[in-house]
């Protein structure tokens, strides 16, 4: 049996004086890598993907249990214990989503089955990821990533690297690819294909794929994608809200989680329905297991933002943690004959003086719009949810206001 699809993992850990800091990034990091790569290896039946995602998953293992111990190490008095009780919440909750996207990459390592119309689906929601191992020939071999100006010239961006057993997450500038390293891509195609060309030495081909033409599983499968769709924005929301300590964002993640129960319930139904007409009923286990886990990493989203649910104050370590990131998640609700009110949105870009990027609305009598799903116009009470930096975000918010 391949030692990546134990039950648990044999390697051994001892505690070490780290950073809380540094381990939390880690495991932020990483759980929204697991989710990527995850969706990616089902979308591609990719076996390589998919146990990348479970190398991840024994790292994520490991960090759990280092967070674990630095946390007990840090309680002094009732008042630490206290303040980080919800950080512990985090860690717990962070290891949950990697453990649903072990789930997800299983579906394809274990040959579940999925149907042809989650490929066909798929694309239309997610931006192409693919893994590719450097070859000591290719141009960018040996060069740094601002060197190469890969995203500029092509838009695909080098999301991260495996070098032997070390990760390298969110390489910058001064990264270098090296021969040898296992390199995730994501972009637009074509130029993702040829780009992984350059990279790996090897013809790039496109799954081909076939639509089966039931419409309870067609309509099944554009359940799945919203709830992966949602459950990732809710993971997002979860961990600004905690940066933030904003109990706006941390109710708009309830929100979210309400609505995937919601789609979770229509989805099961769908499934099965679409069974009684499918050739081989067996194939939709893999769909089954996907919405099952979907669900999970949505709940985790909930579990992240508990302490300021609750009103607990937010412990600094996890501020810093969560700080790392460049971009802020902001939250506005859109006020009637604002500078916003009937805006229009285009491919997530507002037809206004701003820098700020909307990915999702939320309508009280439409439920959530993923924005880069479609194009809209914004209205009066549509709540906003956008990213961008925090300049941006001050004046986009005096925007939404009249």
């Amino acid at each position: 049996m391949d030692p990546l699809e134990g039950e648990a993992s044999s390697v051994s850990v001892e505690y070490e004086p780290v950073s809380v800091k540094d381990v939390l990034v880690e495991m932020k990091d990483t759980a929204e890598l697991l989710i990527d790569l995850s969706y990616s290896a089902v979308l591609h039946r990719n076996v390589d993907l998919a146990r990348e995602v479970l190398r991840l998953e024994e790292r994520m293992n490991v960090l759990e249990l280092r967070a674990r111990m630095s946390l007990m190490m840090a309680v002094r008095k009732p008042d630490d214990a206290e303040e980080l009780a919800p950080v512990l919440g985090i860690v717990a909750a962070t290891d949950a989503i990697s453990d649903a996207a072990g789930d997800i990459a299983k579906i394809v390592i274990e040959e579940m089955g999925l149907p042809d119309a989650m490929r066909a689906a798929l694309p239309e929601a997610a931006e192409t990821l693919v893994r590719g191992v450097v070859d000591a020939e290719s141009t960018y071999t040996g060069r740094a990533l601002a060197d190469i100006d890969l995203e500029s010239k092509t838009g695909v961006r080098v999301i991260a690297l495996r070098r032997g057993d070390e990760w390298l997450l969110n390489p910058g500038p001064g990264t270098t690819i090296e021969n040898g390293d296992v390199a995730l891509l994501r972009g637009p195609n074509p130029a993702i294909g040829e780009v992984c060309e350059e990279l790996t030495g090897e013809v790039y081909e496109t799954p081909s794929i076939d639509d089966p033409g039931i419409d309870d599983l067609e309509r099944a499968v554009d359940t799945i994608v919203h709830m992966k769709n949602l459950s990732e924005l809710a993971v997002d929301l979860a961990y600004s809200s905690v940066l933030f300590d904003s109990a706006e964002l941390a109710e708009e993640v309830r929100n979210l989680e309400v609505e995937v129960d919601a789609l979770q319930s229509r989805f099961e139904a769908w499934t099965l329905r679409a069974a009684a007409d499918a050739e081989d009923p067996v194939v939709l286990r893999g769909l089954i297991r996907l919405g099952t886990s979907t669900e999970v990493i949505s709940d985790a989203a909930i579990d992240i933002s508990e302490g300021v649910l609750r009103d607990i104050d937010v412990h600094p370590v996890v501020q810093l943690a969560v700080q790392e990131s460049d971009e802020i998640i902001t939250r506005v609700e859109v006020e009637p004959g604002s500078d916003l009110d009937g805006t229009a949105v285009t491919n997530g870009v507002p037809d206004v003086e701003s820098t700020m990027s909307v990915i999702a609305i939320r309508r009280p009598d439409e439920g959530w719009l993923l924005v880069a799903d479609a194009d809209a116009q914004l209205r009066g009470g549509d709540v906003l949810i956008s990213k961008g930096t925090r300049t941006a975000a001050a004046a986009f918010d005096e925007l939404s206001n009249t």
